[in-house]
């Protein structure tokens, strides 16, 4: 069994990020959370205020009581490496909505994400891309009537 070793990082991140979870909760709580058409605009936001409170201060709970580790604090360069290409691939599947379109910068995301990040075979990414994009295309503009960004292509 793999043993999780935590780091003075996940205590810091998580104090960080248990501060905006609770900005994010006291914020969303003066607003409407359940309108007379439904959920109001401090429904979803008080939502994941709350969930992202929780969770981090489970984070920082778990740091406080790890056992000590004295490699704990080494940063895995790999793993590391590969969240930062993910991280890339997103900025750069961003970027590509406004000449490209949505449908085709978020399919070249998922088949980045498929084939490289995950290794599998071209063929099984490339099917993967087609039916992520597909189904945001039916989704958004069919289904919910919601424009995604259009490219030179017309979709």
């Amino acid at each position: 069994m793999h043993e999780k070793n935590y780091s003075a990082g996940d205590l810091w991140s998580g104090l960080a990020l248990a501060a905006l979870g609770a900005y994010i909760t006291a914020t969303a709580w003066q607003w409407e959370f359940l309108g007379v058409d439904g959920p109001g605009p401090g429904f979803f936001p008080l939502a994941y205020g709350i969930a992202m409170l929780a969770l981090s201060v489970g984070m920082v709970a778990a740091n406080a009581v790890r056992k000590s580790d004295p490699g704990a604090g080494t940063i895995a360069w790999r793993e590391t490496g590969r969240a930062l290409g993910v991280w890339l691939a997103l900025v750069t599947c961003i970027a590509l909505f406004k000449p490209l379109g949505f449908v085709i910068g978020f399919g070249l995301l998922c088949f980045f994400v498929v084939a490289v990040m995950y290794r599998r075979p071209l063929a099984l990414a490339a099917l993967v891309a087609l039916a992520c994009s597909a189904g945001f295309y039916a989704l958004f503009p069919f289904a919910l009537g919601v424009a995604l960004p259009v490219g030179v292509f017309g979709f």
